[in-house]
């Protein structure tokens, strides 16, 4: 059985699990991962003892006989809405029980399904191709690997080109160009490029009015789309000189960094992690400006589950792919933040990014 089938036969064991006869799969990433579509506008019905099939429109036919060899297409004409096509073919395969994603269907879709199926019990679910997409296999490793790789080279050729007159944004766009020249199919989210006191703004949006030189360091977090997995990583340059402030800060965010990376292992809970990380930030009297989750999942999407937060409880499993972020934000200052993608392995971790981090190769 290959690597998309065998997605769904573990998403079958969910349904038997809740009593559903089948689940209505909306959300895109999820019908990418389950069938091997790149399209849109397209959803999968896939049932518990077999049935499945995706329900797309004209302009995929082709794309899907490529895509998805061996998986039913229907496609719908034009004067038949995606909900009408459901319930015909729900009906068709007898599912009544039918569950539907329910952070993926709008409520204006749900009403119009319920409309066009009267007859059958519509329940949501939450996260159940997202649970099994949390461990990523051999080809999804890989495929990270990759994103961070076209991520890696175009900071690298950033960092070289950076000049005091350069602006934030200017900066941001090179660096996207750059992901795209190397391979990358675009950013994994817009680049932040954040200059001092403008980097204690954990997303700060890239100015045309901030310039490189308009202070001594800048934040930079970016990541790469490859296909179709994303990277996020975060850096730190000093274009000026390292301050005994800046280092004190620095070195702290980096302990912090370093020990929960240290602790990450199979068998692990996710807020213990952040713990580990929080407790470096706090004990050096930092505590209040580190206010957000240490980290979080990374592969189709950016976010993704496990969450290394305070809250999970989610227990590490080999396979799972982390970002480990830690920061200190100082508003009369700036902030630093450190981020790189960590795999869980059979008996620790892999730290997959590959760029420096201590503080000698932060300076221009």
């Amino acid at each position: 059985m290959g690597r998309i089938p065998q997605r769904r036969e573990a998403l079958r064991k969910k349904l038997v699990e809740g009593d559903l006869d089948a689940l209505l799969v909306s959300s895109p990433t999820n019908v990418s991962y389950l069938s091997g579509f790149t399209g849109d506008s397209s959803v999968l019905l896939l049932g518990r003892d077999g049935g499945e099939v995706i329900l797309s429109d004209g302009r995929f036919t082709t794309q899907l006989e490529q895509e998805c060899p061996g998986l039913e297409a229907i496609i719908r004409p034009a004067t038949q809405t995606m909900d009408q096509a459901i319930a015909e073919a729900a009906r068709a395969r007898g599912f009544r029980r039918l569950g539907f994603e329910s952070a993926a269907l709008s409520v204006a879709e749900f009403d119009k399904l319920r409309e066009a199926l009267p007859e059958s019990p519509l329940r949501a679910t939450a996260e159940l191709v997202e649970d099994i997409r949390q461990i990523k296999d051999e080809a999804e490793i890989a495929a990270i690997r990759e994103a961070i790789e076209f991520a890696e080279g175009a900071f690298k050729s950033l960092r070289g080109a950076l000049t005091p007159e350069m602006t934030e944004k200017e900066a941001a766009d090179r660096i996207e160009a750059e992901m795209r020249r190397l391979g990358a199919t675009g950013a994994s989210f817009p680049p932040i490029v954040a200059v001092g006191l403008r980097a204690a703004l954990p997303h700060a949006r890239p100015t045309a009015g901030t310039k490189i030189g308009d202070a001594p360091f800048v934040l930079i977090d970016w990541g790469a789309t490859g296909r179709p997995y994303k990277s996020d990583l975060t850096r730190m340059i000093v274009t000026g000189k390292v301050t005994p402030e800046f280092e004190t800060v620095y070195r702290t965010v980096l302990e912090a960094q370093e020990r929960a990376i240290r602790s990450i292992r199979p068998g692990v809970r996710a807020h213990d992690v952040d713990a580990e990380a929080r407790s470096v930030i706090e004990d050096a009297g930092f505590g209040r400006f580190f206010d957000h989750g240490l980290g979080h999942g990374v592969g189709m999407e950016i976010h993704e589950a496990p969450r290394l937060r305070r809250q999970s409880e989610t227990v590490l499993q080999p396979g799972m792919v982390v970002t480990v972020e830690p920061g200190i934000y100082l508003p009369d200052w700036g902030g630093i933040r450190i981020e790189d993608d960590v795999l869980v392995t059979a008996d620790g971790c892999e730290v997959l990014s590959r760029l420096p981090r201590g503080l000698d190769s932060v300076c221009l």
